[in-house]
């Protein structure tokens, strides 16, 4: 039996056992989102280029829309715009992060329920697709169409940028089990297959509840296809980007990742890594 499919002996994962909306939303932005981290990256990225701090956000795949709703907190002359087209998280993130704002902040953000292959008639300095939410694009044309789009959407902008996230390593492309205690519950993130012949993969996100000892298994589900860093850049290229940045994590004295991510063209393969890439129309 694989690791992927083994249980340990303290974990009771009951059948038919489902998390509320509301209990999967919140465990699943403790575990993986840290929209202050990815703000500061965009921000430094950004002024680094062009000398001046962005101002507008559009959040692509925003799902609850909390970068959205953190973006706006900034400033009095930040906005933002979240698209998604599921009404689930947006519903959550409404009554989770958009209430939670001030009124003046409140006019500054837009939920869109909506399609991101849409044109959309506004525009933004910053587009960001992140949580490998465009992984989901399976064949190569549907891609490249969905960053045309991108890079039509800012249109007159000369001080545009397009940030995706994309994660990789010699464990991410087998059958394995990652995992993170937190305080009440523990984080599993699991690849349950992949195709080395057309790189589908099926990734799963379980949690296990300290108190109750109860595992819940596939909270999340991914039916993905695994781009790697120098497709994404051939592919942002052809669809008009006139630059584009790959970016690195630094590595702490205990081998790990050390949260600072810096330009880069040379790196040495790991067991898991996550990074970005950046886009300039």
């Amino acid at each position: 039996m694989s690791k992927a499919k083994k249980e340990s002996k303290a974990e009771k994962v009951v059948p038919g056992k489902r998390l509320s909306i509301t209990e999967k939303y919140r465990l699943y932005e403790a575990s993986v989102q840290n929209p202050e981290a990815d703000i500061k990256f965009i921000n430094k990225v950004y002024l680094d280029h062009y000398g001046k701090a962005p101002l507008s956000l559009r959040e692509d795949f925003c799902g609850t829309g909390k970068m959205a709703c953190e973006w706006v907190t900034q400033g009095p002359k930040h906005e933002s715009h979240g698209i998604d087209l599921d009404l689930e998280p947006i519903t959550y993130g409404v009554d989770h992060h958009y209430f939670s704002l001030t009124e003046d902040q409140q006019e500054r953000v837009k939920y869109i329920k909506g399609n991101v292959m849409d044109p959309h008639h506004f525009e933004c300095d910053v587009v960001v697709a992140f949580n490998f939410s465009y992984y989901f694009f399976k064949e190569r044309n549907d891609l490249l169409h969905y960053f045309k789009t991108v890079r039509k959407s800012f249109k007159a902008n000369k001080k545009g940028a397009f940030f995706i996230d994309l994660f990789g390593g010699t464990e991410a492309r087998k059958p394995s089990v990652e995992s993170a205690k937190h305080q009440h519950h523990t984080y599993f993130w699991e690849c349950e297959r992949y195709n080395p012949l057309t790189a589908e993969c099926f990734y799963s996100i379980h949690f296990k509840d300290h108190k109750s000892g109860i595992k819940y298994r596939r909270v999340f589900s991914y039916d993905w296809r695994m781009w790697d860093n120098r497709e994404l850049m051939d592919l942002l290229k052809e669809a008009g980007f006139s630059e584009v940045k790959s970016f690195w994590e630094g590595v702490s004295r205990d081998g790990t990742g050390n949260g600072n991510f810096k330009e880069s063209n040379k790196a040495e393969n790991c067991e898991s890594w996550v990074t970005y890439l950046c886009a300039i129309p």
